[in-house]
């Protein structure tokens, strides 16, 4: 089950959404991330708790188009570069 770590938490600006640490785990990194639309739906679905496989399946059920391949590969891409905030238990 993949979540995200205490202490990181999503918000919008404008018309972008960021990711930040606060409290105790600003102590182990000092930035915000970026995401856009499709990003903030995956942190979302990460904030209630899921996996790898849940989150392709909720990727094809809101993106009319997208095929298992495209949305396997877009899960890992963003999984990695989120990877700081995230934990796996």
């Amino acid at each position: 089950m993949l979540k995200v770590k205490k202490g990181f938490i999503l918000r919008k600006l404008g018309t972008e959404y960021m990711a930040v640490a606060i409290g105790e785990a600003s102590k182990n990194f000092n930035g915000m991330i970026r995401l856009n639309g499709t990003g903030a739906f995956y942190w979302k679905e990460l904030e209630k708790g899921t996996t790898k496989e849940q989150l392709v399946a909720k990727t094809l059920e809101e993106y009319e188009g997208v095929t298992e391949d495209t949305a396997r590969r877009d899960v890992e891409e963003f999984l990695k570069s989120i990877s700081v905030a995230i934990i796996d238990e």
